[in-house]
């Protein structure tokens, strides 16, 4: 009976464990940038190089 406990104990643990890591991995700051579309990305470059003529005037 105490070998059950045990293993009931340790799997019980190591869930705990798991869904914590999930957790603080979520939480971390993500170095990757998140994903930009190729359309979003045209737009963005049309609005930078319309900025800049302005400037130089």
């Amino acid at each position: 009976m105490l070998i059950t406990s045990m293993n009931r104990r340790k799997k019980i643990k190591q869930i705990l464990q798991k869904k914590d890591k999930k957790a603080k991995a979520k939480v971390q700051n993500k170095a990757k940038p998140g994903y930009i579309s190729k359309a979003d990305r045209a737009v963005l470059k049309a609005e930078g190089e319309a900025i800049l003529p302005e400037k130089s005037v």
